[in-house]
């Protein structure tokens, strides 16, 4: 089994599924049609921190939905590809723009459609509530579930392989 650390320490690139890991997976309708999402707080500062400390960040989903891209815009993410079912070739071609090469990439999923870019990628991560094959999949798995913490919980881990968790919380402090 491959050092978790060692990987973390090789991250420049996060990428992250929305449904189940961003989110907690639920699809909330209202009586007028209007879908809404609920979104972390804390995720959403997590990822300006790792922004912050030259992490770049990618967001690939199964659906394309406003909410999505709304809260993708408000947190600059660049790479943002939605309603793709076949995430790997996106996966690449994010490396590609970022000049990082797939094995200094993390992928974080929760479901079957993450799987190929889970095996892709340098590091693997996933939440608790993810389907078994994802779990078996992950180098690392959060202890808070999608739409949780669980994105800044896997920023924090990354960081702090990288021994950049003390400069970012001064980045904030200071």
């Amino acid at each position: 089994m491959a050092d978790v650390t060692a990987l973390a320490r090789k991250v420049r690139l996060l990428v992250l599924d929305v449904d189940g890991v961003l989110t907690d997976g639920g699809l909330y309708y209202g009586e007028d049609g209007l879908l809404m999402k609920r979104f972390n707080v804390q995720d959403g500062l997590g990822i300006k921190v790792a922004q912050a400390m030259g992490l770049e960040i990618g967001v690939i989903t199964g659906l394309n939905q406003a909410p999505v891209e709304n809260r993708v815009r408000e947190l600059g993410i660049k790479f943002y590809y939605a309603g793709h079912h076949r995430k790997l070739p996106l996966f690449e071609e994010i490396c590609e723009k970022a000049g990082v090469d797939p094995s200094e990439a993390a992928f974080m999923g929760d479901d079957w459609i993450d799987l190929a870019v889970m095996k892709r990628a340098g590091l693997a991560l996933c939440v608790p509530n993810a389907v078994p094959e994802v779990v078996e999949a992950a180098d690392w798995m959060s202890t808070r579930k999608g739409g949780e913490g669980a994105v800044r919980e896997a920023i924090s881990f990354i960081l702090e392989a990288k021994g950049l968790k003390e400069q970012a919380l001064k980045y904030w402090v200071d």
